[in-house]
């Protein structure tokens, strides 16, 4: 039997020269906000109206890209998912009719399934989830099809805004293999939602999409009020 992925990616097949282990030993005693301090990104877009968006260990965008940086984008995909994977098992109490239910239900597993694999690969060094807080997103179905599509959009955004920035093949491939199911979950809500005809939904950018950097997407996300710890 071929090994999976999720065999070929861990930390100690990551860790080969004992950097992450020393990024483990960081994330085990430190709050969220001495990790940011730490990191020097304390202030600014990363904090929206006094929310803080997870532990990670650094700030992923680095001149030249290592395995220490490597587990700071891992995390950095880790806080995204927790966040999606909170919001779409929340929104299956709502028991939307049709294909929209089916739809949350097939992404819940899948969401869940990423947080699954990335805690696995971080072992010990993986940051805990947040505290959420998705008001009546996740309830409202009109508010649910265009939370839905942003979230799908801006992971796909923040995984193309990492890719140049990981130094190690197995974590690109993990990126990777997450990053295309979450480009089919915002086609499949954009369809849902009735602009598979248009660009506006499935090709907002036109034929290239547009890259997110770390920041960027912290701020988006800070921005929703979401994470409320």
């Amino acid at each position: 039997m071929k090994p999976q992925l999720t065999d070929l990616i861990s930390l100690e097949t990551l860790d080969r020269d004992g950097a992450l282990r020393e990024q483990e030993d960081a994330v085990a005693g430190d709050t969220r906000a001495d990790l940011f301090r730490k990191a020097g990104i304390a202030g600014g877009s990363l904090i929206a109206s006094g929310v803080l968006f997870g532990g990670l260990p650094a700030l992923a965008g680095a001149a030249k890209p290592s395995r220490r940086q490597d587990v700071a984008i891992l995390n950095y995909a880790l806080t995204l998912e927790y966040l999606e994977a909170a919001f779409y098992k929340e929104a299956l109490a709502a028991n939307f009719p049709g294909d929209l239910g089916a739809f949350a239900t097939l992404v819940a597993a899948d969401e869940a399934a990423h947080v699954k694999f990335l805690k696995r690969a971080l072992g010990g060094a993986a940051v805990k989830s947040p505290r959420f807080d998705f008001a009546d997103t996740t309830s409202d179905e009109a508010k649910f099809r265009a939370t839905a599509f942003a979230l799908e959009t801006t992971g796909v955004a923040a995984y193309s805004g990492q890719a140049t920035n990981i130094k190690q093949v197995p974590v690109v491939k993990a990126a990777v293999s997450i990053l295309t199911v979450e480009a089919r979950h915002a086609g499949a809500i954009a369809a849902l939602n009735g602009d598979i005809a248009g660009r506006s939904g499935v090709t907002p950018n036109g034929p290239f999409d547009v890259a997110y950097s770390m920041r960027k997407v912290l701020g988006i996300v800070g921005g929703t009020r979401f994470i409320v710890s």
